[in-house]
């Protein structure tokens, strides 16, 4: 097995209720996303993205069914001692994790995650400077107070908190919420870039564009069932599925589904880059014909 694939085998997570049933939020749930995938986790509020996503990472365990991560194994047995391997082996960015900051400088920050999975002070420290300078973090405020930065900046901050931490597997919850148009499209070419250098990346977001942006592989769960694990352009090429499942096609998907309506077929562009390429086209055989 993959050293960073992480496979869902008959999943199952139940939170204990005042009546013996309690609410089941994942209904066994199988599949498999292959290492270095960058894979979209995506559904309506209360469908179980986050229940999923923090069985990953161990922070709660599944009442049924397992979870590999690379060779390790998450079940209902888990001994508390095996979770700090869970834990090096996935990074979780929660979302506003800025709020999580703490220490007096940046670098400290930065660096005692690795610090508490039990480098010493200076390989924690340079695991901290590479994983900023990775996220081109001014190296002259270092030294400040992460409290001081912008909210792009303070962002930028906890996501190497993280990174620091040199995880294979690495899940973003709704990474880019609050922040500005600039510190979004930085975020985005990062996972870009971790996509590149091999981390296997989970991302929970409600934003259709970026599921088509970044996205090898889509799984879209309702009332904690999976109901479609596969590609987005297959996704996005299937309007009953989205209204079923309370979503929306990217931008570019639903002015090509309008051209459509107007006789111009372009097909379903996943972003709008690629729509003014395939309308350049079409346009410009227009033109040929006259």
């Amino acid at each position: 097995m993959d050293m960073a694939e992480v496979k869902f085998k008959q999943v199952g997570y139940r939170y204990q209720g005042a009546d013996e049933q309690g609410t089941q939020a994942v209904v066994d749930l199988s599949a498999t996303i292959p290492s270095g995938t960058t894979a979209a986790i995506i559904g309506h509020t209360g469908s179980g993205k986050s229940t999923l996503m923090q069985m990953v990472d161990a922070l709660i365990l599944p009442t049924s069914g397992s979870i590999r991560v690379g060779d390790l194994t998450i079940d209902s047995q888990t001994a508390k001692k095996d979770l700090i391997n869970v834990h090096r082996r996935v990074g979780y960015v929660f979302q506003f994790p800025e709020k999580q900051l703490f220490a007096p400088t940046v670098i400290e920050d930065v660096a005692f995650g690795p610090q508490n999975l039990g480098k010493d002070a200076e390989e924690a420290k340079q695991a901290a400077n590479r994983a900023l300078t990775a996220l081109n973090f001014p190296a002259d405020r270092l030294q400040h107070s992460p409290l001081e930065l912008s909210g792009g900046q303070m962002r930028r901050v906890a996501l190497a908190g993280v990174l620091a931490m040199e995880p294979d597997v690495l899940i973003l919850d709704e990474p880019t919420a609050g922040l500005d148009p600039a510190g979004q499209e930085e975020l985005l070419t990062l996972v870009e870039k971790l996509h590149q250098q091999g981390v296997t990346v989970l991302m929970i977001t409600h934003q259709m564009d970026q599921v088509a942006r970044l996205a090898q592989q889509v799984l879209v769960l309702n009332q904690g069932s999976l109901v479609f694990d596969g590609r987005p352009a297959d996704l996005f090429a299937d309007p009953d599925l989205l209204q079923k499942n309370h979503l929306q096609a990217p931008q570019s998907v639903r002015f090509a589904h309008r051209l459509k309506q107007a006789g111009v077929e372009v097909g379903a562009p996943l972003s709008l880059n690629q729509l003014a390429d395939r309308l350049a086209t079409q346009l410009g055989g227009a033109d040929n014909d006259e």
